[in-house]
């Protein structure tokens, strides 16, 4: 799957416009989900993002009615990763080839990557094949 333009519609433009008024923080991606929306900021954005005390997103989550996850943007595919997956800390990350291996020894963060059916895993999987040209991620 190669990684191709994005395509927003008039509905998530303006998502993404008011949470760049909210926060003041510059937005590189937006995806849309059934239960949340998944902000990518630029580097070095996700303070400004999430605001004092989490101010920000507390009142996106009111306004927009759903949840809101922000994401910080690394060209480094596991600094990548480890901001994706926050707030959830795996043990290593391990790149071979085309191949990401979360590494973790606690069963219940292993079960919240995957999530049931690994609906969770194939999500971030998506998420970092739009920047990345990788095959699979996988835990372990």
């Amino acid at each position: 799957m190669s990684r191709s333009a994005k395509k927003y519609d008039t509905r998530l433009l303006n998502l993404i416009s008011f949470f760049e008024k909210v926060t003041h923080a510059e937005v590189k991606d937006c995806i849309e989900s059934d239960e949340r929306l998944i902000f990518i900021v630029m580097p070095l954005n996700l303070r400004k993002a999430l605001g004092k005390d989490g101010n920000n997103i507390r009142r996106l989550n009111q306004e927009m009615h759903k949840k809101i996850k922000v994401v910080e943007y690394s060209d480094n595919i596991k600094d990548f990763i480890k901001s994706l997956i926050m707030p959830l800390k795996v043990d290593d990350i391990i790149q071979e080839g085309k191949i990401i291996t979360l590494k973790s020894n606690d069963r219940r963060t292993k079960g919240l990557l995957i999530g049931r059916n690994a609906h969770n895993l194939r999500q971030y999987e998506d998420i970092v094949k739009r920047y990345f040209d990788i095959d699979e991620i996988k835990v372990e």
